[in-house]
């Protein structure tokens, strides 16, 4: 997979995909759509209604989506401070909803834009306005399939160096490959 994003006009990036690599794009961006889940009351909520909409106040128990959506208070060991839980549940309550419904954006943009190739390969052309939308969108991607892979900070648990026939494969190339998508749509964005 070589996508990579260039500069383009006006502030904006373009990335040139084959068939197969929007293809994939694609598909991760419509999973994530799928794990962040539909808004309360569904597509068509009365606007006023969500508006007032509270959130969970729980964490979620995917770590996944814990990793989407972290407790904005604590760290280790914070589960067992009562004052640490209690402030996390109302920041929570009033928070992970927006949070949830712009990251759904952030994907639907990439989910459009990608739509906009017809099923076949070319150039994505990403205005400067949505560049910050595309790279949301990769880094929920990254810190999911991250999640996923159990990635750490420490070290990279050998996953640069699995065999082929280790079924983790395919994550840890599409882990690598969106984290230099990243990394050259930032590049793109500084200009």
């Amino acid at each position: 997979m070589a996508g990579l994003f260039e500069s383009a006009a006006s502030g904006g990036a373009a990335i040139p995909l084959d068939e197969f690599e929007a293809s994939i794009l694609r598909s991760l961006e419509v999973q994530m759509l799928e794990l962040i889940g539909p808004p309360p009351g569904g597509e068509h909520e009365d606007p006023l209604a969500a508006l007032f909409a509270e959130g969970p106040s729980t964490p979620p128990e995917d770590p996944a989506l814990l990793r989407l959506f972290p407790d904005a208070y604590g760290g280790p060991g914070a589960a067992e401070d009562p004052q640490a839980v209690e402030m996390a549940s109302e920041f929570r309550r009033y928070t992970e909803l927006d949070l949830r419904a712009r990251k759904r954006e952030d994907a639907l943009a990439v989910v459009r834009a990608l739509d906009g190739l017809g099923g076949e390969g070319g150039v994505v052309a990403v205005a400067a306005g949505d560049c910050p939308r595309w790279l949301g969108a990769l880094n929920d991607l990254r810190l999911t399939l991250g999640s996923r892979l159990e990635v750490t900070e420490e070290e990279d648990d050998g996953l640069y160096d699995l065999p082929e026939s280790d079924p983790r494969k395919p994550l840890v190339i599409a882990y690598l490959w969106l984290g230099a998508m990243q990394e050259s749509l930032l590049e793109a964005m500084a200009g």
